[in-house]
């Protein structure tokens, strides 16, 4: 059965997301550093192991050519209207079959890291990989039903989010590795940092 990858992703804007690091980076390279995510979360997310989707926010945008950020050959859908929670379990609902979601803030992410949480799904129904800020860098799920209801009334974005998720999910959850987020300007030099010779 095809394994599908959905990437969540906003439409990267100077002025638009991205808030946090734009309190200290200022917009115009928080934007930057945003375009700079989601160029290389893709190019991470296309594998010829599953089939990658884009889930693309604001809907108008679904058709939006990025060069060098949205590769024209990767599937795009419109997330919809709500909170995360309604967009991500509209997502996943859309597929039949194991199905992974990330979104495009951890740089540390690998093809590895994605075919592992696919291969945790042959030992559980679900697996997430917890974030350093106390959200999750994947969620992979043997089937969408298998997270149905994980989504509603979370706490996103604050640390709390991954164990409201976990509290709403009726199967066993296998934790894969921890990662990091970047949300904000230290984030992003800690980063930078670690990848300094």
């Amino acid at each position: 059965m095809t394994r599908t990858l959905i990437v969540m992703a906003r439409t990267p804007r100077v002025g638009q997301g991205k808030t946090r690091l734009a309190r200290d980076a200022g917009k115009a390279a928080a934007w930057r550093i945003n375009r700079f995510l989601q160029a290389r979360t893709l190019a991470v997310a296309r594998d010829r192991r599953w089939r990658t989707v884009l889930a693309v926010t604001p809907d108008r945008d679904v058709a939006a050519r990025l060069p060098g950020v949205w590769p024209a050959g990767v599937a795009r859908v419109a997330q919809g209207g709500g909170d995360l929670g309604d967009r991500l379990a509209r997502a996943i609902g859309a597929v039949r079959g194991p199905v992974a979601v990330i979104g495009t803030d951890c740089a540390e992410i690998t093809r590895t890291d994605i075919a592992a949480a696919f291969a945790a799904l042959r030992r559980a129904r679900v697996a997430i990989g917890p974030a350093t800020d106390g959200g999750f860098w994947i969620l992979a799920a043997r089937r969408a039903r298998d997270v149905a209801g994980a989504f509603g009334g979370v706490r996103w974005s604050g640390p709390h989010t991954l164990a409201d998720v976990e509290a709403r999910i009726a199967a066993p959850v296998a934790r894969l590795r921890t990662r990091s987020d970047i949300d904000t300007l230290a984030d992003w030099r800690a980063w930078r940092a670690q990848r300094a010779p």
